[in-house]
C-alpha cells in the first residue's frame, strides 16, 4: 500500500497561497499572520497590502512614494488615525472628491469656503461639550472637511422664487454645537446645515427618543394645531449621515441639482417628464420647500421650473409668441381641476429657432402629492391666425416622508383605539385628500404670495426662536 502524502505548510507553494490570500479582508490576514512564520510573511507581501489601501483608503502610488513606507506601513498608519471609520471612509471620502471636481470649474466660491478636517481630539471635546456621541458616518466626514465657512450660496442647495431665498450651508461641528438642542420637542438633535435668510436647519438626531430614530436629518415643522409648543412634526431627509450626503452629492454631480448662477439649486427633474410638440419641447423639474410648508395645518408648498426650447433647425416662420396656459391638476382620488389664465408669471415669451425661456412658478396643496399636466397656447409672428398648442408633461409633486411629533401620536391613540397605525406614526402620500391652489392660477399668482411667503417664514423663525437662530452665530 502506498503511503499517504502529507504536506507541511512550508512545502506549499507561495503563488497559490498568496492568491487565496487576495480574498481576504484585512483582518483575517492579521489574524494569518499569527499562525507562522510564514504566514506572517506571505500576508504582509506587498501587493495585498496596495489593494487594501486603495480599496479602504483611496491611497495612490503617487500616495506611497510620498509617505516612503511599503503599503503594509501605510495602511498600519491610516488605521491607526482612522480605523474606527473604516467602514465609511472611502464612500464619504469619494463623495468628497466627486463634489469637489464637479464643483471646481461650476462653482468655485463653494470650493473656496469649504474647511479642512478636524481631528479625534476635537470631535471628542465636541462630545463632551454636548453631552451625546456623534455617529461615525459624521465623525468620519468632518475628519475630511470640518463642513463650510458661513458664507453664501451654501454647500447643501439654494432656492430663490419671487421674494423668497434660500441657500443651507453646511455647518462646522463647533457652530453645530452651540445648536445642539435640548429642548421639548427637538432635544439631543444636532444642525446639519443653516439658513439665513429662513432661519431654518435640517437636523440629525443622536438619541432615539421623542420619536425620532438614531441617525436620521429631519426639517422641523411646527405643528400649529396643538397647544404644546413642543409638538414638532420632521419632514424626513435622511436615515442616516451617510445616505443623506451621499445621496446629495450623487445628486449634484449627476446633473440632477441643476448649477444656476454658480449655485445648486435642489429642483428634481422626473425622468421622461419631457414633451415635445413639433419644433418646441417643454421640460419640468420639482422642489419641495419644507420651511415654507407644514403637516398641521397640512400645507404643502412646491415649486417647479420649465424650461421651453424651439429647435435650432426650425425655420424662421416657426417663430411664436405664448398666448396662454391650461392646466390639469389631479389629485391622488381622481378628484380634477382645470385652471386657465394669460402668459406665464406675467410673461408672453417669444420663441425663435434655438431660443430658451425658463420660468419658476409654485403651488400649494393641502395633501402631501398631487400631479399638473396641461399646454400653452402659441400664435406664429408671422400669422396671428395661426394658433396651435404645445403639451407640458406631466409632473408629479410629492413631500418627503414626515412624522408626526411623538405627542400627537399617543394622544391619537388614546383617542381612537381602532386606528392601526405605525409605532413611529409615519404618513406619506396618504389618499385622503383635498385640493390645493394652483400657484400660476390667476387669483394666487407667484407676485401675490408675499404674504403667504412672509407668514410661513415667521412661523418656522419662531420655531427656533430661543433657541438657535442667526444672532446665535
Amino acid at each position: 500500500m502506498a503511503a499517504s502524502s502529507e504536506f507541511e505548510m512550508d512545502q506549499l507553494p507561495s503563488d497559490p497561497l498568496l492568491h487565496i490570500f487576495t480574498y481576504l479582508s484585512y483582518r483575517d490576514l492579521v489574524h494569518c499572520s499569527f499562525v507562522n512564520r510564514r504566514l506572517n510573511e506571505l500576508s504582509k507581501h506587498n501587493l495585498l497590502w496596495k489593494s487594501l489601501c486603495c480599496q479602504h483608503w483611496l491611497l495612490t502610488d503617487a500616495d506611497r512614494l510620498q509617505s516612503g513606507l511599503s503599503w503594509y506601513c501605510l495602511f498600519k498608519r491610516y488605521y491607526s488615525d482612522l480605523g474606527r471609520y473604516i467602514q465609511h471612509y472611502a464612500v464619504l471620502r469619494k463623495a468628497w472628491e466627486q463634489l469637489k471636481s464637479f464643483l471646481q470649474q461650476r462653482c468655485p466660491r463653494m470650493i473656496a469656503s469649504l474647511k479642512e478636517g478636524t481631528t479625534e481630539a476635537e470631535l471628542n471635546d465636541i462630545e463632551t461639550q454636548i453631552g451625546c456621541k456623534l455617529p461615525d458616518d459624521y465623525r468620519c466626514s468632518y475628519r475630511i472637511h470640518n463642513g463650510q465657512k458661513l458664507v453664501i450660496p451654501g454647500l447643501m442647495g439654494s432656492m430663490s422664487l419671487s421674494n423668497h431665498y434660500r441657500s443651507e450651508v453646511l455647518l462646522d461641528v463647533e457652530t453645530a454645537a452651540g445648536g445642539f438642542q435640548q429642548r421639548k420637542g427637538m432635544r439631543r438633535c444636532l444642525p446639519l446645515t443653516f439658513c439665513f435668510h429662513t432661519g431654518l436647519s435640517q437636523y440629525m438626531t443622536l438619541d432615539p427618543i421623542e420619536g425620532r430614530r438614531m441617525g436620521e436629518s429631519f426639517y422641523p415643522c411646527p405643528d400649529q394645531t396643538a397647544q404644546d409648543p413642543a409638538a414638532i412634526d420632521m419632514f424626513i431627509t435622511g436615515s442616516s449621515f451617510l445616505e443623506w450626503f451621499t445621496t446629495y452629492v450623487n445628486n449634484v454631480v449627476t446633473g440632477e441639482y441643476p448649477i444656476i448662477k454658480d449655485q445648486i439649486f435642489r429642483y428634481v427633474h422626473e425622468k421622461g417628464c419631457v414633451a415635445t410638440t413639433g419644433d418646441i419641447t417643454v421640460s419640468v423639474s420639482t422642489s419641495f420647500l419644507p420651511e415654507l410648508s407644514s403637516v398641521h395645518p397640512p400645507h404643502f408648498f412646491f415649486t417647479y421650473r420649465i424650461r421651453i426650447e424651439m429647435s435650432s433647425s426650425a425655420s424662421r416662420e416657426a417663430a411664436c409668441q405664448l398666448d396662454s396656459r391650461y392646466w390639469k391638476i389631479t389629485t391622488s382620488d381622481g378628484n380634477v381641476e382645470e385652471v386657465q389664465g394669460p402668459g406665464v408669471v406675467g410673461e408672453f415669451p417669444v420663441m425663435t429657432p434655438g431660443k430658451v425661456h425658463e420660468y419658476a412658478s409654485c403651488t400649494t396643496f393641502s395633501t402631501p402629492s398631487e400631479y399638473m399636466e396641461g399646454h400653452y397656447t402659441f400664435h406664429r409672428l408671422a400669422n396671428k391666425e395661426e394658433v396651435f398648442q404645445v403639451a407640458i408633461p406631466r409632473f408629479h409633486m410629492v413631500c418627503p416622508t414626515y412624522r408626526e411629533p411623538e405627542t400627537r401620536t399617543k394622544q391619537s391613540n388614546n383617542l381612537i383605539s381602532t386606528f392601526n397605525q405605525d409605532n413611529d406614526g409615519e404618513f406619506c402620500n396618504t389618499d385622503h385628500r383635498d385640493r390645493g391652489n394652483d400657484g400660476d392660477d390667476d387669483d394666487r399668482d407667484d407676485d401675490d404670495d408675499g404674504g403667504d411667503f412672509s407668514r410661513m417664514r415667521e412661523m418656522n423663525m419662531a420655531v427656533l426662536e430661543g433657541a438657535w437662530c442667526p444672532r446665535h452665530i
